[in-house]
């Protein structure tokens, strides 16, 4: 694999301030940043004159002639240049053309063409582009998407589902093994409402061939507002509909076979909705709250026993110090409930202990809004008193920000009501096909209408993973699906018009890196941002931050135009300069591809 141009600099000045300081810098960091006055700009030299009490400048000066390559300015100094212990003169990788000192103690630091060129062609039809896996052997379990049986999915769900899609794909990209898991809302008391209303009213279960595919899920709403309605004003039916709640408790087989028919036909629905998002989730993903209804009173047991719960007004609650009421008063997190019942939480440590004892989770990331975080701080805590989180064991709760209308509000229909999602993502099409017509006016209406769901689906998608997912997002189609601006159609032509371009080559030219080769100003800009795809990876894998890779990716396609706008690649010059070229084109092309597959974003060839 590839060692990024950074990475090289970093070894590079780290062996010269060895050089200069001896062991006293043998570990330093230091400090490698993208400049706007060079390449790179090496700052760590500041700091550690600070910690030997030196002269920052002259420091900086010593390590400049050390760094110097031969035949370069300072070059006689840096021959000279030795350790503290008087050894012989540093050895450097060989990839740095110039090293200048700026202010009170910064290199700035220009590499060669040649190191350009080489690390394009070390990249280049490498599936993984020069990306080395960290984490190989490290267990990540996911939970997110959690849709609610018997309910529709609605807008709320998108977030959840694409930006923890886009987080599997990348943490599998760093070489984890990735456990997802659908935490679906499949119990409760909502189900003894709906079980006991179907038994009274069998008419409301539509015959089977009128429930099949995407609309399974119509006649469970239809039952659900039904049910609900009937409930509110009816007070027996309401008192029927408790009792059978604990009948379906208490395993009985009547209740679990219309419960499960229930799940089986919201599942069908689930996975309509994932297809169509075309994110990973399948059915053996699921696992329901049902699931860990074996173990919750186990659970409650085992921290009243450890003194992690205890009972307070009937209820077993776990305190915190620092958690407070608006009267002063701790606010607990309920475990079990006065009546007997278990809550959310009972449910989530449940998982939590599975999940680790049996999934073998080194790392547990909670995909849920930015509202639940006092609830996940709590459960985190409680798990870790009880020692189901152990140490070395990570639980984190990747937080996000509401989906909001262009008017600012929540996004929700001119009726006030929640939007479906299925609605949304039709109409994200919809809108795509007049971007398609504008850019391909001639293609066929089937043509079109599968360009127009490949643009669509992707542009909703985008427009999630390029916003700080912590951040309130404005859901506006007719922003995403504009071929302007930093949209995933933008990206997605930007990709196929470097395979157009490929496909204008004459024959028998090969992408294939020519070093001795003198680079312009844009061919160097854009292999040092090809370059640098490594370590925005790892800031992203680090932090849970698609956004930082569509941030990168958007800066790559502009960088590409800028280069095809200065640097002819079918007319080019020479032959060689167009191999030359044509390997950047291609490179820059996988790595478009590469990148948006990471989001779970198509990259056709052609559009």
């Amino acid at each position: 694999m590839a060692k990024a141009l950074s990475e090289i600099l970093a070894d590079d000045v780290r062996a010269a301030l060895t050089a200069v300081l001896g062991d006293a810098a043998r570990d330093a960091d230091p400090l490698i940043r993208p400049s706007d006055h060079a390449d790179f700009q090496a700052n760590g030299v500041l700091p550690l004159a600070k910690a030997v009490k030196g002269n920052p400048r002259e420091l900086a000066t010593k390590v400049a002639a050390a760094l110097a390559p031969a035949g370069a300015e300072g070059a006689s100094s840096a021959a000279s240049a030795t350790s503290a212990a008087g050894s012989e003169p540093v050895a450097t990788s060989g990839v740095i053309a110039a090293v200048e000192v700026a202010g009170p103690g910064f290199l700035n630091l220009t590499l060669t063409d040649a190191a350009l060129a080489g690390q394009a062609a070390e990249r280049l039809g490498d599936p993984r582009l020069g990306v080395a896996p960290t984490a190989v052997g490290q267990t990540t379990v996911i939970d997110y998407s959690q849709p609610n049986i018997a309910k529709e999915m609605h807008v709320g769900h998108l977030r959840s589902t694409v930006i923890g899609d886009a987080l599997v794909r990348l943490l599998e990209f760093d070489g984890r093994t990735v456990v997802r898991q659908n935490h679906l809302g499949d119990w409760g008391t909502q189900f003894g409402m709906l079980i006991q209303y179907l038994v009274e009213h069998p008419e409301a279960r539509p015959a089977e061939a009128e429930h099949s595919g995407e609309v399974a899920i119509s006649w469970l709403t239809a039952l659900y507002r039904d049910a609900r309605a009937h409930f509110e004003s009816d007070a027996e039916f309401a008192d029927r509909a408790r009792k059978r709640v604990v009948t379906l408790q208490g395993g009985d087989a009547d209740s679990l076979a219309v419960w499960r028919e229930m799940v089986a036909e919201s599942k069908r629905y689930f996975e309509d909705v994932y297809a169509r998002l075309d994110v990973r989730l399948v059915d053996a993903d699921a696992v329901g709250e049902s699931f860990y209804n074996p173990y919750l009173a186990e659970v409650a047991a085992d921290l009243e026993e450890r003194g992690v719960a205890v009972w307070s007004e009937g209820a077993l609650c776990v305190f915190f110090e620092d958690v407070k009421g608006p009267d002063g008063e701790p606010v607990p997190l309920i475990v079990r409930k006065s009546d007997g019942g278990f809550g959310y939480a009972a449910t989530d440590l449940a998982a939590i202990r599975y999940r680790v004892d049996t999934l073998k989770a080194g790392q547990i990331l909670y995909v849920v809004d930015s509202r639940q975080a006092l609830h996940f701080r709590m459960v985190f805590e409680t798990a870790r008193r009880a020692g189901y989180l152990p140490e070395g064991v990570e639980a984190v709760h990747v937080q996000f920000g509401s989906v909001l209308g262009t008017d600012g509000k929540p996004f929700k229909t001119r009726a006030g009501k929640t939007i479906r999602l299925i609605e949304l993502l039709d109409s994200a099409v919809e809108h795509a096909v007049a971007t398609v017509e504008e850019k391909n006016p001639d293609l066929d209406a089937d043509g079109t209408r599968t360009e127009a769901k490949i643009v669509g689906i992707g542009a909703v998608k985008y427009a999630d993973l390029s916003t700080s997912r912590t951040k309130d997002y404005i859901f506006d189609l007719d922003r995403m699906v504009s071929l302007h601006g930093n949209t995933s159609v933008y990206l997605q032509y930007a990709h196929a018009r470097i395979h157009s371009i490929l496909r204008k080559l004459p024959e028998g030219t090969a992408s294939q890196v020519h070093p001795e080769l003198e680079l312009e100003p844009a061919e160097r800009r854009l292999a040092l941002h090809l370059d640098d795809l490594g370590a925005t990876l790892a800031t992203v894998t680090e932090n849970f931050e698609p956004h930082r890779l569509a941030s990168y990716l958007y800066a790559l396609a502009q960088t590409f135009s800028d280069f095809y706008e200065n640097c002819p690649v079918v007319k080019a010059p020479t032959d060689a300069v167009r191999e030359n070229r044509a390997a950047l084109v291609r490179l820059t092309g996988e790595t478009l591809k590469l990148g948006l597959a990471l989001l779970g974003i198509s990259a056709p060839e052609q559009l």
